[in-house]
């Protein structure tokens, strides 16, 4: 295993900004106003695939709520799709938007198809009368490329975690979005569960290059090999973004999470271990 990063890609056309923030701030409501996110510059382009990372409480989820056209900024200035925050219905611009997180509420009793259906209306329970014979169809081959087609008559409630975790993603992609939001999506997975999502995430990459996607995780090793570029955000500001080549670095890393952390990459994979803190006295 090598301990050097991947060297720098080299330039290709700038592609167009699926998401631009500028200034952004929010701060939550509170007697002592506490700033949850502090002036956020952020710009992610078509076809990029963004990880986000950082330790609990750094803002990671108020930012993708903000970026998933959930949460209005306190202020500065929010771009997504070629929406601005202020000018678009915040309810039209989310059905363009695929977002996958274990806390969405979907029925354990219904069939794994049924489920990637429910994508089609952006609904919890399923709309039959909405659904013609290629929302279906395209329910079942959405399923096949995340690998599940001999689970779509299971119930998502009997599907392990991991398995649910790809029904998920298979109902985002469902509206067809340019954007794949994905909050901590391998959270409780085993490590076969692990392998088995970031190998359909890899492989969705290659399916559909013009699709976006940001992942937020707290490790590097959840990383799939196709990850472009990341994020750092401690205490609510940005501490580094860019390539995962010049970010990823354990200088980078140590500061964001606060002790000595050791970065390795090896084909693809990024893998991260920390050593003793300076102030444990070993």
């Amino acid at each position: 295993m090598t301990t050097a990063p991947p060297p720098p890609s080299p330039p290709s056309p700038q592609q167009p900004a699926v998401l631009s923030l500028a200034g952004v701030s929010l701060h939550r409501p509170t007697s002592g106003q506490e700033v949850v996110l502090d002036r956020v510059d952020w710009t992610v382009r078509t076809g990029q695939h963004w990880a986000l990372l950082g330790a609990n409480g750094a803002g990671k989820t108020t930012l993708l709520k903000i970026v998933g056209a959930v949460t209005f900024p306190t202020s500065g200035s929010v771009e997504v799709l070629g929406e601005r925050f202020g000018r678009v219905d915040l309810r039209q611009l989310r059905a363009r938007i695929g977002l996958v997180s274990a806390a969405q509420a979907v029925p354990a009793d219904a069939t794994a198809h049924t489920v990637v259906l429910t994508g089609a209306t952006g609904t919890v329970q399923p709309v039959w009368r909405a659904y013609d014979d290629d929302t279906r169809e395209r329910a079942h081959r959405l399923l096949a490329e995340l690998g599940l087609d001999e689970l779509a008559g299971r119930r998502f409630g009997d599907c392990s975690s991991g398995q649910r975790a790809r029904v998920l993603i298979s109902r985002a992609l469902m509206a067809d979005p340019s954007l794949l939001l994905l909050d901590e999506p391998f959270n409780a997975l085993d490590l076969p569960s692990r392998e088995d999502l970031i190998d359909a995430l890899h492989l969705l990459a290659d399916r559909q290059p013009g699709l976006t996607t940001i992942t937020v995780t707290h490790h590097l090793e959840e990383l799939p090999p196709n990850t472009t570029h990341a994020l750092l955000l401690r205490d609510g500001r940005v501490l580094a973004s860019g390539p995962v080549a010049v970010t990823l670095t354990a200088g980078n890393l140590s500061a964001c999470f606060g002790r000595p952390v050791q970065v390795t990459h090896d084909e693809g994979r990024w893998y991260a271990r920390s050593g003793h803190s300076a102030d444990s006295g070993r």
